[in-house]
């Protein structure tokens, strides 16, 4: 790229970084930067910011915001979820899953006669019917293992917060070229593999779309992160991709652009040694339209840190969750903004009563100073000599009345926050505010009032569904021939993996959801207890059974009731 042609893409690229940022400030009645700073205070409980009530009384809060989101976020994200992958196009009858059950079995032990049947599927020019069936599902249980590294309940749990504070949760997943394997290309162990996908949760202050009024991420035109990162820190991505020193040295701190733009964490000053930094990824669209490639670019300042580039999949790497969608919008409403009136009423509420309770019991003391020449600390016992006659003294020292403080006062509080608490759908049931004794109503009830949650959980799922898909096109685009690391009933095994048998696939992913634990580990144990009781169930049943900690050294009591003889004779 010619000079001209790089400056014309630079100067773009900040018009729509600007553009976006126009868009950003103009939404709502704060525009989202303010608004969704405005949330996050409120969330966290710093909710008398720029009162300025002074220090002369306790400013009392009382965070009914913070309760909801917190139950309505473990309500979301409380059922454990399983993804399964399939492959569009490719028949794999009941018959042909009991063979790939028991084929994986085999491989999972080692057997040799698995091993070359398997080596046999894969030396087809086309992948087969009970290969692609085999492979999807070694793909599923490989999902966990890939959750695990990248901590994917923590980036759940992230995303999902985000979502309730912002009103949209983002993740971002991309190729990591450092990161190490533990695997060799060779039997010699010679050449380490590396390279795997990782993860991170973005702001959506920090993501801009092409076109902010179309809700589906895939359709977008381009998307662009903005980031704040140390100035070093690009210079040696910059000489990594070969830019000349003086481009390189070119890479300098800004001033306040990211402040006015938003991407700021607030805690950060201007000359802290950090620049702004956009990733633009975009469609390259061939010829005649009907096929395209996602490329990316990076610049800082006036200097393309990595040239564009094909990231190598067929979709952009982002997953979004909206929490609430607005219409004709790609960025979600949290339902916090509608909130904060409320909770602003309510902390005035409270601190007025508890102000009034303090006026009645220490009120104010009025001293004469003609009458009364020595200090008064209204400590118990003082003695106080008074400069005047007998009648002067009665009013020397006097206490003010406190306004009446109507009893009806601390009714209202407590009406506003349940009834707050309500309309969020946050009942006392829900809450765990009331005694389990009978559990069927309480259960009834429940399920009732996370009706409304459906949808919000349903877009959830939807959400964990993209990821997977996104992560499924990474390990078919780069991961080559490797061995993928399974984990099952029957151990920790690896199955051979050649991702371009499997890049023409169209991989479809489901999630599954488990039923979560109502009344948590001691409601288990009872039933457990019930079904042992009644014969239902055996010893060994009831142990493997039980939530995990619950008894020492389990896997130890089972293998004896298991094995009583060599029990005894070991003794």
């Amino acid at each position: 790229m010619d000079r001209n042609s790089q400056r014309n893409m630079l100067g773009r690229i900040w018009d729509e970084y600007m553009t976006g940022v126009k868009f950003k400030a103009a939404l709502g009645n704060r525009g989202l930067y303010e608004q969704n700073s405005m949330n996050e205070r409120f969330f966290a409980g710093d909710q008398w910011h720029g009162a300025n009530c002074g220090n002369d009384r306790p400013l009392v809060r009382h965070n009914v915001i913070k309760r909801i989101g917190d139950y309505k976020i473990a309500l979301i994200s409380k059922n454990k979820v399983a993804v399964n992958y399939s492959a569009d196009g490719v028949t794999v009858p009941v018959s042909m899953n009991r063979q790939i059950k028991c084929l994986r079995a085999e491989l999972s032990q080692g057997k040799e006669q698995a091993v070359s049947h398997f080596s046999g599927l894969t030396d087809t020019l086309l992948a087969t019917e009970k290969e692609i069936g085999l492979v999807m599902d070694a793909l599923s249980d490989y999902f966990d293992i890939t959750s695990e590294r990248v901590k994917f309940t923590d980036i759940q749990e992230q995303a999902l917060r985000n979502a309730y504070i912002s009103g949209t949760g983002i993740v971002y997943t991309w190729w990591d070229d450092r990161i190490p394997t533990g695997l060799y290309a060779d039997d010699g162990r010679t050449t380490p593999i590396r390279g795997d996908i990782s993860c991170q949760v973005l702001d959506v202050e920090n993501v801009y779309f092409g076109d902010p009024n179309l809700d589906d991420i895939q359709e977008q035109p381009f998307i662009m992160i903005a980031q704040r990162r140390d100035v070093e820190d690009l210079r040696r991505e910059a000489r990594r991709y070969q830019l000349r020193e003086y481009e390189v040295q070119s890479i300098r701190p800004d001033g306040d652009t990211a402040y006015m733009a938003g991407e700021h964490s607030g805690n950060e000053p201007p000359e802290s040694g950090k620049a702004t930094v956009l990733t633009k990824f975009w469609k390259e669209w061939n010829a005649d339209g009907t096929e395209f490639v996602i490329k990316a670019v990076r610049v800082c300042n006036k200097t393309v840190i990595r040239p564009a580039w094909d990231i190598g999949i067929r979709q952009y790497p982002f997953a979004k969750m909206s929490w609430e969608r607005r219409r004709s919008c790609a960025y979600g409403e949290s339902e916090i903004t509608y909130l904060i009136p409320n909770q602003i009423a309510i902390n005035r509420m409270i601190t007025a009563s508890v102000w009034a309770v303090i006026m009645m019991g220490m009120p104010i003391m009025v001293v004469n100073s003609d009458i009364v020449t020595s200090d008064v600390t209204n400590d118990p016992g003082q003695v106080i000599p008074v400069c005047s006659g007998s009648e002067d003294a009665q009013s020397a020292i006097r206490y003010v009345d406190p306004p009446k403080f109507s009893p009806a006062f601390d009714e209202n509080i407590a009406s506003l926050i349940g009834n707050t608490l309500k309309q969020a759908g946050a009942n006392d049931v829900v809450l765990g505010d009331v005694r389990p004794d009978n559990t069927s109503a309480i259960m009834a009830v429940r399920e009732t009032a996370t009706l409304p949650l459906l949808s919000v959980q349903n877009r959830f799922y939807s959400f964990i569904e993209d990821i997977a898909r996104i992560w499924a096109e990474f390990w078919v685009t780069h991961y080559g021939q490797r061995k993928l690391k399974i984990r099952d009933e029957s151990g920790t095994w690896y199955l051979p993996f050649n991702g371009e048998r499997y890049r023409g696939l169209l991989i479809s992913t489901r999630v599954d959801v488990g039923p979560a634990v109502l009344w948590g580990e001691e409601q288990s144990i009872h039933t457990l207890d019930s079904l042992l009781d009644r014969k239902v169930i055996d010893p060994v049943q009831y142990l493997t059974r039980l939530p995990k900690g619950t008894v020492p050294e389990l896997s130890r009591l089972i293998n004896e009731l298991k094995n009583p003889e060599k029990t005894a004779a070991d003794a």
